[in-house]
């Protein structure tokens, strides 16, 4: 893993192969999301994750946040590495959307989408910010924990529904560089405002995504977790939302992947296993 910074981004290159994978990770994660990928990647092939504005290494840089900015920076940093019209962009989860309105932009061999990137419309009658309670509420407390000591932070996570019975060396250091502060007051790098800020823009500019999907001229391939944020049996993406885009996009391919939620699809080694094959075959 290369480390370098473009405009205060922090950017991770996996691989040094030729053909290039510009990867976006998810609203209160950071490039380690993409470790497990990066490493795992055939011959000839490189993959470039950074943090997002307000997140990771890149957690100081200053708002406004929101998803179109967030696409700005995907832009820039494809551009820094020369990642010309034959790279592919995949996104996780909010990078799924960051990765639409980046793809409507400029021209890409691939867009792969992992668990994002379809609109999620506000229910009726709902307000943004109650829905923003009931689905980011938890990750937005995280945030503004503070634990005493890394090992308490790692066992956070231990217990946290998505990854209790699941647990890897690439899981714990994915955990390990979220961390930040002095010891006795630790916490996540990530800015609560930031993450809030680009909650609230997923609801309230649903569509601005859709149209963003129906621009997007490179093959658009959807992997789906049928479990969700907490493990839970419904996915982030359940059929009944996906079904509806599948008509109005008739290229996008579906696929669900099997026994996993909306965080492993990205660390265990099966999901691992096709996450790379659609990205480089």
């Amino acid at each position: 893993m290369r480390i370098e910074e473009v405009d205060g981004l922090r950017i991770a290159t996996f691989g040094g192969g030729p053909r290039t994978i510009v990867a976006v990770h998810g609203i209160t994660a950071s490039l380690m999301a993409w470790q497990a990928v990066g490493r795992r990647l055939p011959d000839g092939w490189s993959l470039v994750a950074m943090d997002l504005r307000g997140r990771g290494h890149s957690a100081d840089l200053p708002g406004p946040y929101g998803l179109e900015r967030h696409a700005e920076d995907v832009l820039r940093v494809a551009e820094h590495v020369g990642a010309g019209p034959g790279a592919v962009l995949t996104g996780h989860s909010m990078g799924g959307y960051v990765a639409a309105l980046a793809a409507a932009r400029r021209a890409f061999s691939r867009v792969v989408l992992i668990d994002g990137g379809l609109p999620l419309p506000l229910p009726p009658g709902m307000d943004p910010d109650e829905v923003m309670a009931a689905t980011l509420g938890p990750a937005l407390a995280r945030l503004r924990q503070t634990f005493p000591s890394a090992e308490a932070y790692l066992d956070f996570f231990r217990a946290h529904p998505a990854f209790a019975g699941f647990w890897s060396a690439e899981v714990e250091e994915y955990v390990r560089y979220d961390l930040t502060g002095p010891e006795g007051a630790l916490r996540s790098r990530a800015v609560p405002e930031a993450v809030a800020e680009d909650g609230r823009w997923l609801l309230v500019e649903a569509a601005r995504i859709g149209e963003a999907l129906q621009a997007v001229e490179a093959p658009v391939c959807l992997l789906r977790a049928p479990r969700g944020l907490l493990n839970q049996d419904v996915g982030m993406l359940p059929d009944d939302l996906t079904v509806p885009w599948l008509a109005r996009l008739p290229g996008l391919k579906d696929e669900v992947l099997p026994d996993c939620n909306h965080y492993t699809i990205l660390f265990d080694e099966r999901c691992v296993a096709t996450v790379v094959e659609r990205l480089t075959s």
